[in-house]
């Protein structure tokens, strides 16, 4: 998922993304309402692909205006995360530009992907709530995500995030509640500072090249062990390529494209053994309404309570979520 998982009112409106590999121009729709974000290219970008084209990995070639080493083997070093408590005056106002958040941002991205051996349709929805909550004795913005395959919701989630003082962002634990034909399955949740679980890093404050993965959390009771490092930024303006794996499965890579204001704008793959293949582009980008809003905060409540009776164990253990 994207969010795995957010803009100014006033740099809201209607995005795509074209497919080439690191992206191409996010262009606002005639019907957007909102002011236009141009993320230009440093050359003219390719067509898209019709949507009947087989998938392809999405491993960016080497240009002359970027630098790219490829997805990272299981062996390479790393970087030591390190959490500091005391860090964290103002942790649910994010400054950070990959990951920029507004109450009442809403993503929508696109795409397909590999499911019992074919090709679906998928969606994703992703909403920046007013709601706050404490993990591990930090102060988090909650984001509430939905995920579809064609026109069936198959995960509804609640992901934590922190910025510290030195903008960097902190994923500090998720709930995603799993579902199939519309009944609730199970919840593999993992939160900091409860059982073993660690926060990790979901945007570095500041992006390079040539720097080692860092841990994007640490869920080991449910194997939530995703890392995340740079992948290739600069062969478009403004455009961030993350490479995310787990040590588990060295040649499965999603690729995480962010533009600098926008937040996440596609989602790629790379690597042999990645079964799902999934590709999303960023289709629409709005900004709530008041009763809108209210009906995304009392829907996010909806499932926490959820949370509050089927993890009684691990969710339990939290207070609840308040609005900001």
């Amino acid at each position: 998922m994207p969010g795995r998982r957010m803009i100014s009112a006033a740099a809201m409106s209607l995005c795509v993304l074209s497919s080439s590999a690191c992206g191409a121009t996010v262009a606002p729709s005639a019907s957007a309402s909102h002011a236009a974000v141009a993320v230009a290219p440093s050359s003219a970008a390719p067509a898209a692909p019709s949507s009947s084209a087989a998938p392809q990995s999405t491993v960016p070639e080497p240009t002359s205006t970027a630098t790219s080493g490829g997805p990272q083997t299981a062996g390479e070093d790393s970087i030591t995360e390190v959490f500091d408590y005391g860090n964290f005056a103002d942790p649910t106002t994010f400054d950070n530009p990959w990951m920029p958040s507004v109450p009442g941002t809403q993503w929508t991205l696109e795409g397909s992907a590999n499911v019992d051996e074919g090709r679906i349709k998928r969606r994703i929805v992703i909403t920046i709530t007013d709601l706050a909550k404490v993990i591990d004795g930090v102060r988090t913005v909650v984001a509430w995500e939905r995920d579809y395959d064609g026109d069936q919701l198959i995960e509804a989630e609640l992901a934590f995030f922190a910025q510290d003082d030195d903008a960097t962002i902190w994923n500090m634990g998720e709930y995603p509640e799993e579902y199939e034909d519309g009944k609730y399955v199970e919840s593999k949740s993992w939160l900091a500072g409860l059982e073993d679980a660690k926060a990790g890093i979901m945007m570095m404050a500041d992006p390079q090249l040539a720097t080692p993965s860092y841990s994007e959390g640490w869920g080991p009771k449910v194997g939530w062990t995703d890392r995340g490092r740079v992948f290739e930024m600069g062969c478009y303006t403004g455009v961030l390529v993350i490479d995310e794996f787990n040590r588990d499965e060295p040649d499965a890579h999603q690729l995480k494209y962010y533009a600098s204001g926008v937040g996440i704008v596609r989602v790629g793959w790379a690597g042999a053994n990645e079964d799902e293949q999934e590709t999303m582009e960023l289709v629409k980008v709005v900004h709530l309404a008041p009763d809108a809003l209210v009906k995304a905060r009392a829907a996010a409540l909806a499932l926490e309570a959820h949370a509050y009776v089927v993890s009684k164990s691990l969710y339990g253990q939290t207070e609840p979520a308040q609005q900001r």
